[in-house]
């Protein structure tokens, strides 16, 4: 399979006032990848605004959620035979600019860079029980599946092209932000090196979070079978 460099993915749904400054700022950060935004059909501006900030936006049809997102979006970079592949959200918490610190990461010898939010304690505009959520969910990832990393949840990667078609994308369960801690464990069962790159979150500049109760529930369950 040819190289094609690097490719960015950023998921979106209902990121309008966000995506626009995300995309930009990915595009000086890393401007000879290709950028893709996978929306959800969100239907508020998104996919126009995130086109005229320079992205390719693919809309997605199906069942919304990031799990689903990622599961197509791997596959379609699975495809295009890019040799790494970065992911950020698209709510403007991520700062692109970290992107070149992953990519460093992966050039080190990693197989997967995870920007992690190890310090989230610090992070604006977290609260307290943001930031125990965090926390358990990096607790509860770790005690059932031994993953030696800090911030299992982090959205932020960098993936070598090959480790990331070694997750087996087409098979992925999870249907929301499970999805993170189910690629880092396939990752990692099959011997990926990972290594982790401290950030520091941003505050959301726009609209809400879409972490709710049922997110919750399919992590606390999904990530015991995983074993």
């Amino acid at each position: 399979m040819p190289d094609r460099g690097a490719l960015v993915i950023v998921p979106t749904f209902r990121e309008a006032g966000n995506i626009g400054p995300v995309i930009r700022g990915v595009r000086e950060a890393v401007p000879d990848a290709v950028v893709w935004v996978v929306d959800d059909d969100s239907g508020d501006g998104t996919a126009d605004e995130a086109r005229d900030a320079g992205a390719e936006v693919r809309i997605r049809r199906g069942p919304r959620g990031l799990g689903h997102a990622y599961r197509e979006a791997y596959l379609q970079a699975a495809a295009h035979g890019a040799s790494i592949i970065y992911q950020l959200d698209g709510d403007g918490t991520h700062d692109p600019g970290d992107l070149p610190r992953l990519g460093a990461a992966l050039a080190a010898g990693a197989d997967l860079a995870i920007g992690s939010r190890s310090n989230c304690g610090l992070t604006p505009g977290w609260n307290r029980h943001r930031r125990a959520l965090s926390r358990a969910a990096a607790w509860w990832s770790c005690r059932w599946l031994s993953l030696d990393v800090r911030d299992p949840t982090s959205g932020m990667r960098a993936w070598r092209g090959a480790t990331l078609r070694a997750v087996l994308p087409a098979t992925l369960r999870a249907r929301g932000y499970a999805v993170q801690v189910e690629t880092l464990a396939r990752a990692v069962r099959g011997g990926a090196r990972v290594i982790e790159v401290p950030i520091l979150p941003r505050p959301r500049g726009h609209g809400r979070s879409k972490l709710d109760l049922a997110i919750g529930w399919e992590a606390l369950w999904r990530i015991p079978t995983w074993r």
